[in-house]
Parts: structure tokens; C-alpha cells; sequence
């Protein structure tokens, strides 16, 4: 390879040739600065990057595993029965206390970064102390769930899907908070998703409490935009779908409504529970928000859409028509209301315009009726029977 040499003819003046040296010094002075910028990033960014090409290698290994292993084996509802049958999810001993369910470790926090977010994800504490404060619970008279187990899990979520909650980065897509994915995953285990295992333990035993006491409250958990394969929304599990699957085996009910009065579709649950005929899904949602789920809305049995601005006269109106359809339609053994507070006026996310106060009481009232009248008319046919 020849190397052009620099000459200086005659004509030149020494002044330029004084200027393309400098030039030369600043372009290649430039130029390391590039390569060392370039270096410091790539000895940065190489741990992190070969963290995540080894999880997705052992996610795709570990599915591609299980998917090769013999049909014949087990087959998956068997398997289901003996997750469900094994579970300690129905193990707190409730009997001296009221049936309300609540744990110090719903509350979500750590160094403010659930402040990046909307949800409100240290609520549930507040809900109780004012519960509390107020005289209306003690501390002692409160129920103390259980965390639901890996095995609790895979009766309904995925090898796969549960699998990539070791990855930071798919768990803060999911919660909507972007810098969850630089922390190191066994934080992340311990500061976000063991406070959600806690709360899918409150709806899974909530169901067993509501059947021995006729109601019961998870004060946490309703993570509607998760199914059985994909979570998001700030859902990482699917507690509504584990509490009736829970339900069917454990407790022999063949029959369930879901009431879903959050403002936000409730996909997940209608993913799981599309073709099943034992489930009822009654949902009154804002149709103009997140998640926009079009295939899961196909599965909703009764669908009731509030347009953003819905304010409360109207909202308790349709509701009140909605739920006189649902008892008409179908007649459940378990009811799982989810009571989204996002449809109250003031919320950053729902886009309604619920009064706090007497939409409250009113929504009380509604589900009082409701009630009243499903319980009534199961005690006649109960006595026709005899």
C-alpha cells in the first residue's frame, strides 16, 4: 500500500500548510476521543448485554425442553388439579377474623421510582391505616395472605412467561416504569413482584373466604391486563384467573361471574376464560383508553362501554340495567367484583367523572340489590328443589 506524501510546492504559502497540520492533529485528537467513548460503553453495555442474550437463550431452552417432552406424561388440566390440590393458598386460618385481606407487603416502594408511574402502588396500606384510624377494623381482625408459589403460578401462567420476569427489563415493561429495567433482577423479584405474589394470594384465598363467610375483600390484587402468557398494564400476574381456577377444583363450584367495574378493560381474564362457558364476564369500561384489546373484547358476555366524561348519574344508571341483565342471564355461585378506583372523577387514567363520595355508596347499594335479589331467587330454587 503507497502512502501519498505531503509536498509543499513553491506557490504554497507556509500558512496553509500550518493549517492542514492542525487540522490533522484536531481530527485524529477527535477521532480517539470517539474510540475511547466507544470502548467505555462497550465495556459498560457487555455485561448487560450478555446477561440478557444468556436469559433469552435459557428462556428458549427451557420452552423448547418442555415443549419436546412426551404429551403422554401428564396431561395439562391433571396437572392443574394437583398444583391446585397441593396449594397452601387456603391455609390462613381466618376463622376469628373478618374477612378482609391485607398484607404490609402490597405496598410497592423504592427510592421514589414508583412515583414514575400513575398507579397509585402504595394505596392499599392507606386504605387500611384509615380503616384502621377511623374505627372501623383493627389491626388483629385482618387476614394475612400467603405468596402464591411458582407452582401456584403455572396453574395458569406459562413455563415461558414466568420465566421472563428474570429478565429486569420485560418486568418494567410491564409496570410502565422504565428504569426498573437497569436494577438487577433479584431486587426487582423482591421490591416489585413478591408484593404482587402477595396480593394474588389475597384474591386466591378471598374466593375460599367468601363461599365460608358470604363475602370477602382482597384489598389489593384486580391485575386484570395480565393472562395466563403476557402481562402489562402494571399486572404481572393473573390472580382473577388463579382465584377461579382455585375455585372450580378446590371449592366444586362450576359457575362464576366476573363484575369488572375498573375503567380499563379487563383483557386478561377475558383471554383466559374466552370459551368457557363456566365464567360470565360482565365489563363497563372506558372504551377510548388502554388496552384497546380488540380479540379479548370478542369475549366479553356483556359489554357496557362509558365514553370519557361519563359522570355519575349516568354511570349508576347503566350500571343498574347491566346488572339486572347479568342476574337475568346467568346465575353464579361465586361473584368476583372488581372494584377499580380509577372510574372516580379526578383519576389520571380512567377518564370518568364518578363523584367520590356518592358514587361510592351508590355503587354499594347497586351491588347490595344485586345481591339480595341473586341470593333470594337461589334460596326459591333451592326450595323447589325440596
Amino acid at each position: 500500500m503507497t502512502i501519498p506524501l505531503l509536498t509543499l510546492s513553491h506557490q504554497q504559502p507556509f500558512w496553509k500548510f500550518r493549517t492542514h497540520r492542525v487540522i490533522a492533529n484536531t481530527t485524529e485528537s477527535t477521532r480517539n476521543l470517539c474510540k475511547s467513548t466507544l470502548y467505555l460503553f462497550l465495556a459498560l453495555a457487555t455485561p448487560f448485554i450478555a446477561y440478557r442474550c444468556f436469559n433469552s437463550f435459557t428462556m428458549f431452552w427451557s420452552s423448547s425442553s418442555s415443549s419436546s417432552q412426551p404429551a403422554t406424561k401428564i396431561d395439562a388440566e391433571s396437572l392443574r388439579r394437583q398444583r391446585i390440590n397441593s396449594s397452601k393458598l387456603y391455609q390462613p386460618d381466618a376463622s376469628s377474623k373478618v374477612p378482609v385481606i391485607y398484607s404490609s407487603y402490597y405496598d410497592i416502594s423504592f427510592l421514589g421510582i414508583e412515583k414514575l408511574h400513575p398507579f397509585d402502588s402504595s394505596k392499599w396500606g392507606r386504605i387500611c391505616r384509615f380503616l384502621m384510624s377511623e374505627g372501623y377494623l383493627e389491626k388483629k381482625s385482618i387476614v394475612d395472605p400467603l405468596e402464591a408459589s411458582r407452582d401456584d403460578l403455572l396453574v395458569v401462567h406459562t413455563e415461558a412467561y414466568l420465566n421472563s420476569l428474570n429478565n429486569s427489563v420485560n418486568v418494567a415493561r410491564i409496570t410502565e416504569v422504565p428504569p426498573v429495567a437497569m436494577l438487577p433482577n433479584w431486587l426487582v423479584q423482591m421490591k416489585v413482584l413478591y408484593p404482587f405474589r402477595r396480593q394474588v394470594g389475597g384474591t386466591v384465598l378471598a374466593a375460599k373466604l367468601a363461599m365460608d363467610r358470604g363475602w370477602a375483600i382482597n384489598v389489593g390484587g384486580g391485575f386484570h391486563h395480565c393472562s395466563g402468557g403476557r402481562g402489562g398494564g402494571f399486572c404481572a400476574y393473573a390472580d382473577i384467573s388463579l382465584c377461579i381456577h382455585f375455585a372450580f377444583v378446590r371449592l366444586n363450584i362450576s359457575r362464576v361471574m366476573i363484575i369488572d367495574l375498573d375503567a380499563h378493560q379487563g383483557n386478561g381474564h377475558e383471554m383466559d376464560f374466552g370459551n368457557d362457558e363456566r365464567v360470565y364476564i360482565l365489563d363497563m369500561y372506558n372504551p377510548g383508553i388502554y388496552p384497546f384489546d380488540m380479540t379479548a373484547r370478542n369475549y366479553i358476555n356483556q359489554k357496557v362501554e362509558v365514553v370519557t366524561g361519563t359522570a355519575t348519574v349516568d354511570y349508576l344508571d347503566q350500571l343498574d340495567k347491566a346488572l339486572a341483565v347479568a342476574g337475568s342471564n346467568f346465575a353464579p355461585e361465586l361473584i368476583v367484583y372488581n372494584a377499580g378506583t380509577d372510574i372516580l372523577d379526578g383519576d389520571p387514567l380512567g377518564g370518568l367523572k364518578v363523584n367520590s363520595i356518592i358514587g361510592s355508596i351508590c355503587l354499594i347499594v347497586c351491588f347490595l340489590f344485586f345481591f339480595s335479589q341473586y341470593f333470594s331467587s337461589s334460596m326459591r330454587s333451592k326450595a323447589d328443589l325440596h
